[in-house]
């Protein structure tokens, strides 16, 4: 059931040795304030807001800042993280919320979708300069050259910088979760592990899911 994933000769000639993560739940249920949730939330927030463990998640998040901008785009993680340090963990449902504390606990870029809304193989791969991904919301990613993208066998799914697309995203009926995590130029792929190791657990946890696997490359 783990989705089937290559890497591009292409991504691996412009981005050597830059990793790439996945994470399968099946079976969840996308609770909105479980038992408990709260109470493991404010733990992880803890961890998270000692010094040095923000340090260094603050280093990371500043490098995929750097990434977006070389490409014209800005990084959402410094927002996000600004308010996380601020306000704590926003509460969605569990399945948003898990995807937030997974990038804010490990300083790395997450998505979150449906896994059985994927047509096929899934590649890591770089775009061409035009390509077009139908965005969520509506929205049209128009990817410029060598962007990093995830494509399944229809179409490109995911830009790294530009965000996930319309056809994969959660929703109320979602029960199969695939998390994936990018890395970038500087990232090591540990902390890919990581987050998708809370991501995963978090939905074993408080949404009743199996975690089918957790596997970065």
């Amino acid at each position: 059931m783990f989705p089937e994933f290559a890497i591009s000769a292409a991504y691996r000639k412009r981005y050597p040795g830059v990793g790439f993560g996945l994470t399968l739940i099946s079976g969840c249920r996308n609770h909105d304030n479980p038992p408990g949730f709260d109470q493991y939330k404010r733990k992880l927030l803890r961890k998270m807001r000692k010094r040095q463990t923000l340090a260094e998640i603050t280093g990371r998040i500043d490098a995929y800042a750097d990434f977006f901008q070389s490409f014209g785009f800005e990084c959402p993680l410094t927002r996000h993280l600004t308010r996380t340090i601020n306000s704590g963990f926003p509460r969605y449902d569990l399945i948003v919320d898990a995807h937030f504390m997974a990038e804010m606990c490990a300083g790395i870029l997450v998505a979150v979708t449906d896994f059985d809304r994927f047509n096929g193989r899934l590649t890591l791969d770089v775009a061409a300069e035009g390509e077009v991904c139908a965005g969520m919301g509506g929205r049209e990613f128009v990817c410029k050259t060598d962007e990093i993208v995830l494509r399944d066998e229809t179409e490109i799914v995911c830009v790294l910088c530009q965000g996930a697309d319309e056809k994969t995203r959660v929703r109320e009926e979602t029960t199969q979760v695939l998390f994936y995590a990018y890395a970038i130029p500087g990232i090591e792929s540990q902390h890919l592990k990581d987050g998708l190791s809370i991501a995963a657990e978090t939905m074993a946890e408080y949404g009743g899911g199996k975690i089918e696997g957790i596997e970065v490359y």
